[in-house]
């Protein structure tokens, strides 16, 4: 069960409130977040929730079969809405496009990116600075000072930051110059980074795990709200199959099955999803229908010259087009809910 505690409930009244719901047989855990205060009940004995739900200093009280609790749809109806500052939010109603390289290279490459941000009117910007690669001897970004060279370019221009943090060690050093923290797919079940992340009062977005399951993500998600932080969206990025004729096999199949399950928007990232360049906008477009709160895709002023990911990044062009493409879908899509 979830008890959605009240912000002035007294030391008493909480101590009264925990004996009552251990003495139904429930191990209780509190949790408090930059947004509310929670008390998470977990045992199997059926009760009238009635004699809880009547104690003083109570909000609300729910109950909830999931094994992820406070990121399930079946206590928080209303969407989870991400306010990033300066009207960018990511949230249901609205369409959030998020592009950029796969690595951050040069000064001269952020500005051109974000150059091509502004004037496609994308507020977002993505990029790595810290990068898992698969192999040792790949380019594995320019660490902190890139980031603080991005973030003094993107700020000026009014474009938010999102990037990878790798590793506990991190979170505090990017904290002044991220606006969203990307949990990357080798990452998603690292429990310690996500823990550690509970405790920071800025956006997480989660990406699904590389073998994950969709309940795997809703679980990594919980880590991260049971620790504090209620600022997360999920990432579908596509996940590894039998299938060797693209990179990933994107789960569009994720998209609606999230959004049922879960309060938090939900975005899509087609270039991992399918890793071949040429696909990236059907995959797009095919996300932005399926029901996405927002896209996030590659950009490179010259793909072919990127230090990591070329193959599935689009250049300026490609993007301009598939940035008005995904708005143009959005509101298509828009129309078809209303039937």
């Amino acid at each position: 069960m979830i008890i959605q505690l009240q912000p002035d409930i007294s030391d008493s009244q909480k101590e009264n409130l925990i004996l009552k719901v251990n003495g139904i047989g429930y191990k209780t855990t509190e949790v408090k977040t930059q947004l509310g205060s929670y008390l998470i009940g977990i045992g199997k004995k059926e009760f009238d929730i009635r004699k809880i739900g009547q104690l003083d200093g109570i909000i609300d009280i729910h109950i909830v079969s999931d094994e992820y609790k406070l990121v399930s749809k079946k206590w928080k109806v209303k969407p989870t809405s991400i306010d990033l500052g300066d009207n960018v939010f990511i949230k249901e109603g609205e369409m959030a496009v998020i592009t950029g390289p796969c690595s951050i290279e040069t000064e001269e490459q952020i500005r051109a990116v974000v150059a091509h941000c502004i004037e496609n009117d994308i507020k977002m910007m993505r990029g790595g600075v810290f990068k898992p690669r698969s192999s040792p001897y790949a380019f594995r970004g320019l660490g902190l000072d890139g980031l603080k060279l991005w973030h003094e370019i993107a700020s000026e221009a009014g474009i938010k930051i999102v990037t990878e943090v790798m590793q506990t060690s991190q979170i505090e050093e990017m904290y002044p110059y991220v606006d969203v923290y990307q949990v990357g797919a080798r990452n998603s079940q690292n429990f310690n980074l996500l823990d550690e992340l509970g405790k920071v009062d800025k956006a997480v977005m989660i990406k699904r795990g590389i073998s994950g399951t969709i309940e795997e993500l809703l679980q990594s998600a919980e880590y991260v709200f049971s620790g504090g932080n209620e600022k997360l969206i999920l990432c579908e990025r596509g996940i590894r199959t039998y299938e060797r004729a693209s990179r990933n096999t994107l789960d569009l199949n994720a998209i609606p099955i999230l959004k049922a399950k879960s309060h938090l928007p939900v975005i899509v990232d087609p270039s991992h999803g399918i890793g071949i360049r040429a696909y990236v906008p059907q995959m797009a477009l095919a996300g932005v229908m399926a029901g996405a709160d927002g896209i996030i895709y590659e950009s490179h002023e010259v793909p072919e010259k990127a230090y990591s990911d070329g193959q599935q990044t689009l250049d300026f062009a490609q993007s301009a087009r598939l940035a008005s493409w995904i708005r143009e879908s959005f509101e298509m899509r828009k129309g078809f809910d209303l039937l």
